[in-house]
């Protein structure tokens, strides 16, 4: 097992990864301290893995309940948010009750949400099952619901008290499900560290086979360097933004298509590839390195042709995004291979990365 720590001084918390940790009380007891433990879980991870946290938590003499809620980004609302309150309302949880979050990033993100909301603050432990939950969306304290208008418009920042992340759930991941959390990997490396990315071209072909040692690295590095961004930036401030690459793009793409048609990290792949191009014509990278970009979101069977939403209404669509200022999109860019900026661009430069990315253009050969 590897433990990393993302340093919040008196918040810090600690991020486990390994394989069985569903099964290790002692990662769990310094974290759940009231007798009441609620997990929160989805129609198709809790068949698989509820069962083991139940009995760990039983283990430490905690009183257990599950609340299961449908599978998918269409169920992230309202709506759904509400059964988790409706069962903790209905067991008599108090403000010792800690909520433990078992799934992907749709059960991450609603359960720290009815965390922070429910008598005004709770406890809860982000147990990531999916490759993109582990690698990103379960560090950080960011919670939310998406709305009709807008990804993630509707949360709030609450850290989890630890991350626990068993590389052994990764087994179960359908092949959709990993590609979309490659998208996530891919994205820190382009950011952040041009070596992680050269690693990641390197040995695509062991990840996507689901790779145990390789997919256990991945999880490290995108932690460390998703760790040390939070650590620097908490409530997105500045740094924290850049951890949005490709993101303005997809999360036009998830709204425009509705919730569910695209898997968040679908189109954050298909995103990162328009914001390299972007990036190209603003003239901070060359076309080798956007090249670099697409043949790898490519060869991590990720989308790299956008869909036909129309220029306007991709437009329309951004400027409801939580960096916009005042009606202006604000991108994350690259300004080389591992270091990212943040910027408003050209309406003309936008419009043409708009009207190219949906051309059905050919794709370069994968990265071998």
């Amino acid at each position: 097992m590897i433990t990393l720590e993302v340093d919040l001084g008196e918040r810090s918390y600690p991020i486990h990864i390994g394989a069985g940790l569903l099964d290790r009380a002692d990662l769990l007891a310094p974290h759940v301290r009231g007798r009441h433990a609620v997990i929160v879980t989805n129609e198709t991870v809790g068949p698989l893995y509820a069962a083991r946290v139940e009995a760990t938590l039983t283990g430490l003499g905690k009183i257990v309940r599950t609340v299961t809620l449908p599978d998918g980004e269409s169920f992230k609302h309202w709506q759904t948010l509400n059964l988790i309150f409706d069962a903790l309302l209905g067991a008599g949880a108090d403000r010792k009750t800690t909520l433990i979050a078992l799934g992907g990033g749709v059960v991450g993100d609603m359960t720290g949400f009815a965390a922070a909301c429910y008598m005004r603050g709770v406890p809860f432990v982000q147990m990531p099952t999916t490759l993109l939950a582990q690698v990103d969306s379960s560090v950080g304290g960011k919670t939310g619901i998406n709305h009709p208008l807008g990804k993630n418009m509707i949360g709030a920042f609450h850290q989890p008290q630890a991350v626990i992340a068993d590389i052994g759930t990764l087994k179960t991941l359908p092949p959709r499900e990993l590609a979309a959390g490659l998208a996530e990997v891919i994205k820190h490396g382009a950011i952040a560290d041009a070596d992680y990315f050269a690693w990641i071209e390197q040995h695509i072909g062991a990840l996507n086979a689901c790779d145990a040692d390789m997919l256990a690295l991945a999880v490290q590095r995108s932690c460390e360097i998703k760790a040390a961004v939070v650590a620097a930036d908490e409530r997105e401030g500045g740094i924290r933004a850049t951890l949005n690459f490709g993101h303005t793009f997809g999360h036009a793409i998830e709204a425009g298509m509705g919730y569910g048609e695209w898997l968040h990290g679908e189109a954050v792949g298909c995103g990162m590839v328009m914001a390299a191009d972007l990036s190209l014509r603003l003239g901070f990278i060359d076309i080798e390195t956007r090249s670099r970009i697409e043949r790898l979101v490519a060869a991590a069977m990720l989308p790299v042709v956008a869909p036909d939403l129309g220029v306007d209404r991709y437009i329309e669509l951004m400027k409801v995004d939580k960096k916009a200022e005042a009606g202006q999109i604000k991108f994350i860019l690259l300004r080389k291979l591992g270091e990212a900026l943040i910027t408003s661009v050209p309406d003309a430069d936008l419009r043409a990365t708009l009207q190219h990315a949906v051309l059905k253009r050919p794709v370069e050969a994968p990265v071998a």
